[in-house]
């Protein structure tokens, strides 16, 4: 049986991670796996995180399953970050999944159910696993132009040319802000229009919102998501709480999904709980306890956001500082796209070439598509890939 496996491709940036710690040059840097990492280069416990971790560790007195769909503290306090009041509680369906990516599985999974022959349009680019997962259920699935390679912005008007041929009933992925790989965020101008194309068309919203607190503050980053969930009756959200919490290993994240009426809700919940038992019966509790009890304890709530902002307002600092770097080095402003981009992320418009240069000759490790993490950056490192940058034609 196991000799007919086919060979799976390798994942482009575990290979670069293992590249990576294979380096033996002392002024490495890594700027390629998406995680936040401070200026030491470590990813460190949140300081509410640990204050939680402590209280649960006090007060838990059983290990016992947690519900199907996870627990509704958990779905509530989500709801509540997520889409704030502008969807009564009684049209929302809830499940709290293993990641944001078991969540935008899930979803998928609840596509195929109701509509197997939807078409699921990703943007181009996006997030790899977006597609794979989608390819790897079997599902239909088209691209929408989104990123300009030249001005390095939004291209908004070939984003909606290709949407203009969304048929009823397909989906269409959204980055809710801080976009994976390109760091180009839609306006909130621009998201009016584009739900307004989407509505006339019969199609359904499928926003991933993975970096709600990263790019231009909590309320800011969820502006988008909440006109959407305002304006449609049907809407599927995937959420993690990975990033902004600090949680990678814990491994939490949650569905939400918007319906018409309180019958649809009922139906879409139960559906919800099918799929999460077919899976892994009951998600990881964890994690999900420990969001809930932040976002439901006004002290701990409160430091939570003062250090999450410290992050934002650490990567804004070193965005900055990358594009006068930049403008420095090169003499030329054409660099400025970086200080306007938001979240991790940055493309930054060197070809595979050039990519490998900077990894050949300045140990500097980023995606081939010259996707940066700009997390993986400090005050030290910023000169260096500067320097890397102009040296290699960019």
């Amino acid at each position: 049986m196991l000799s007919n496996l086919k060979q799976q491709p390798q994942d482009k940036i575990m290979e670069l991670m293992t590249q990576f710690r294979a380096e033996t040059r002392p002024e490495k840097v890594d700027l390629g796996v998406g995680i936040y990492k401070n200026a030491k280069g470590e990813t460190p416990v949140m300081r509410a995180v640990k204050k939680a971790e402590k209280m649960l560790w006090e007060a838990e007195t059983t290990k016992k399953y947690t519900g199907l769909v996870g627990e509704k503290d958990f779905h509530d306090a989500m709801i509540g970050l997520v889409l704030g009041d502008v969807v009564p509680r009684n049209r929302i369906a809830a499940a709290h999944t293993p990641g944001g990516t078991g969540a935008i599985h899930t979803i998928v999974e609840l596509i195929q159910s109701a509509t197997p022959d939807a078409t699921i349009w990703i943007s181009d680019p996006s997030w790899p696993n977006h597609p794979s997962i989608v390819d790897h259920l079997g599902m239909a699935r088209k691209s929408y132009r989104y990123f300009d390679n030249e001005t390095r912005a939004v291209d908004f008007d070939a984003m909606m040319a290709d949407l203009g041929d969304l048929k009823p009933g397909d989906v269409v992925l959204l980055h809710g802000c801080c976009h994976n790989p390109t760091g180009a965020n839609l306006n909130i101008t621009q998201w009016q229009k584009l739900a307004a194309l989407i509505k006339t068309k019969g199609a359904i919203p499928f926003i991933d919102i993975a970096y709600q607190g990263f790019g231009d503050g909590l309320e800011e980053d969820a502006a988008g998501v909440r006109l959407i969930a305002s304006e449609f009756d049907e809407v599927l959200i995937a959420a993690s709480c990975s990033k902004n919490f600090g949680i990678y290993r814990e491994r939490t994240g949650v569905v939400l999904i918007v319906t018409p009426d309180e019958a649809t809700q009922t139906l879409a919940q139960i559906n919800l709980a099918h799929l999460n038992r077919q899976n892994f019966s009951f998600p990881p509790d964890h994690g999900a306890r420990l969001v809930t009890m932040i976002l439901n304890d006004p002290e701990l709530k409160a430091d939570w956001m003062a250090e999450l902002e410290e992050v934002r307002l650490g990567m804004l600092d070193l965005r900055r500082q990358l594009a006068a770097e930049l403008q420095k080095q090169s003499g030329s402003n054409r660099f400025g796209f970086v200080a306007e981009h938001r979240g991790m992320f940055s493309r930054m418009g060197a070809s595979e070439e050039q990519v490998l240069k900077m990894r050949s000759d300045n140990a500097i490790y980023m995606v081939n598509d010259s996707r940066i993490n700009i997390a993986g950056l400090n005050k030290e490192s910023v000169p260096l890939l500067a320097k890397a940058m102009i040296e290699a034609g960019c």
